[in-house]
């Protein structure tokens, strides 16, 4: 008998639809997810009342209201979590607006799941959309539907949380985005492995080729093409390069129209509602981890806070890798892939597959919610493969925060409610240098590449061992030849200001030259 207290996935839920094809609405955020949530709601089978004993509600944060600066730009709901309870009837007591970062779905199914061992809720829904597709394809029309709504009530607005994400000297220099972070990172990475960027980017194809079969398979995937790893990795006027190493096709997809909800509540309220237990999954662990911010990592390819996390919440589910049947992965760049996989001793065609819904340059990146799809779908392979158990992964930032989730029909004791832990975050961080120096040897770069042109972003360390954050100047022509290359790596820079106040870096001549 699973105590009353213990909490439960009940239902899940996902909605999407894609411009121009048949039966397309248009739907705005708040549809969506209103869709989303009541597939949940249905998804549960229960045979009384589940909307009315919803008694918190999280909405996570759009893309397009995920930063002080940026505003919908067709408007938004006053009130976000209320607009999404009230298109399925429900008017929970908690309502959220939740911080940024595509972690906290994954990591607020354990907040709420202590929270309903605990007693202090009994039904709760972490539900998001995205409708960035539908956005752009209003907007090139010129048209500006008003999708503002006055619903009124109290939530909690729980900020941008964007604090851990702020890197004033690389934003100063040009990378200011998640592309060009991440290639940093990725760029680090092929350093350590001594890869040319043609090779490396073969790698990333063939990493991400077996995801795109599973986007092909999946009806709610953005992009439901199959791609070899050749095709993926190939530079052509389609498949551009974005950030150097990466190609257009081997980053996330964020014009998407989708939503996802989960629904957790505890056994009691699940029998009093009716639901079966054939559609009861267990939660078995929930941890999160909050990494170094990118420019004091010690290694800069590395993220080992998400390791820490994944391999915490095995230990608590009692399992080893080799025993989880299902894995996603957080795959919004390839590195956060291959570091687990690297670690786990895994390899790109492992039988199990290493994402559930195709990942995010194919299924879509749907935002901030994107792993609430994850969960949906590793909660529908532990019903039809029962006591398997499904591992989902979810990432935020730039490898800044993860969240790893555990889940299988198999019984979860939370008698100790010890099965939700947040661990705490490395204090080892290199210190970015104040004043740059005269000099710095390049550790990582990417080039970022636009309709305005290229520009050169570099990571390094000077004389002191502090990081420094720069752009390669390349209208210098040996600097220039240099970074095209793809090997600056250990090569030294002589630093200068600009203007501007930043950082420039030319090939330092050789001694006695």
């Amino acid at each position: 008998m699973v105590a009353d207290s213990t909490p439960v996935i009940i239902g899940v839920g996902q909605f999407s639809e894609r411009v121009g094809e048949p039966g397309y609405e248009g739907l705005n955020y708040m549809d969506l997810a209103g869709r989303a949530l009541s597939a949940a709601i249905s998804d549960s089978s229960a045979s009384g009342e589940v909307a009315r004993n919803i008694d918190t509600l999280a909405a996570i944060r759009a893309f397009e209201m995920s930063r002080p600066s940026k505003e919908p730009p067709f408007g938004a709901p006053d009130n976000i979590p209320r607009a999404i309870a009230k298109r399925v009837g429900a008017d929970p007591a908690r309502a959220i607006l939740t911080p940024t970062g595509g972690q906290t779905n994954q990591q607020l199914v354990g907040e709420f799941a202590s929270a309903i061992a605990a007693g202090e809720s009994r039904c709760a829904v972490v539900v998001g959309s995205e409708a960035i597709s539908t956005v752009l394809a209003l907007s090139a029309r010129g048209e500006k539907p008003d999708w503002s709504e006055e619903v009124g009530g109290e939530y909690e607005d729980q900020g941008f949380g964007i604090e851990e994400l702020m890197e004033p000297a690389l934003f100063a220099h040009g990378a200011t985005g998640a592309i060009p972070l991440y290639a940093l990172a990725e760029n680090a990475r092929r350093a350590k492995l001594g890869k040319g960027l043609e090779e490396y980017r073969l790698d990333i194809g063939r990493l991400f080729e077996p995801f795109t079969h599973v986007a092909a398979a999946n009806p709610h995937a953005a992009a439901p093409k199959i791609r070899s790893a050749e095709e993926l990795a190939t530079v052509t006027e389609r498949n551009r390069i974005v950030a150097e190493p990466y190609t257009r096709m081997t980053v996330a997809r964020d014009q998407v129209n989708q939503a996802a909800a989960i629904i957790v509540a505890s056994a009691g309220l699940a029998r009093e509602m009716g639901v079966p237990e054939d559609r009861w999954v267990h939660i078995h662990a929930v941890t999160a981890a909050t990494e170094l911010k990118l420019s004091q990592r010690p290694d800069l390819a590395a993220a080992p806070a998400s390791i820490a996390s994944v391999e915490a919440a095995l230990d608590r589910a009692g399992k080893r890798m080799d025993e989880i049947g299902y894995i996603d992965f957080y795959s919004c760049f390839a590195i956060p892939v291959f570091n687990q996989v690297e670690h786990f001793g895994l390899a790109a065609d492992d039988p199990r597959g290493l994402t559930l819904t195709g990942g995010l340059p194919f299924f879509g990146g749907a935002g901030n919610n994107y792993s609430a799809h994850a969960i949906a779908e590793a909660v529908e392979r532990a019903r039809r493969d029962r006591g398997a158990y499904a591992l989902v992964g979810a990432n935020g930032g730039w490898m800044s925060k993860y969240a790893t989730g555990i889940y299988s029909t198999d019984p979860a004791d939370w008698s100790a409610n010890d099965r939700f832990e947040k661990l705490p975050t490395a204090d080892n961080g290199v210190p970015v240098a104040k004043e740059p120096g005269s000099r710095a040897t390049v550790e990582s770069y990417t080039i970022n590449h636009s309709r305005a042109g290229s520009d050169a972003v570099f990571i390094g360390r000077n004389d002191a061992g502090e990081r420094v954050i720069g752009n390669a100047d390349l209208s210098d022509q040996a600097t220039r030849d240099l970074f095209e290359s793809g090997e600056p790596f250990g090569d030294t820079l002589a630093l200068e200001m600009d203007e501007r106040g930043r950082t420039i870096g030319r090939l330092a001549p050789m001694p006695g030259l």
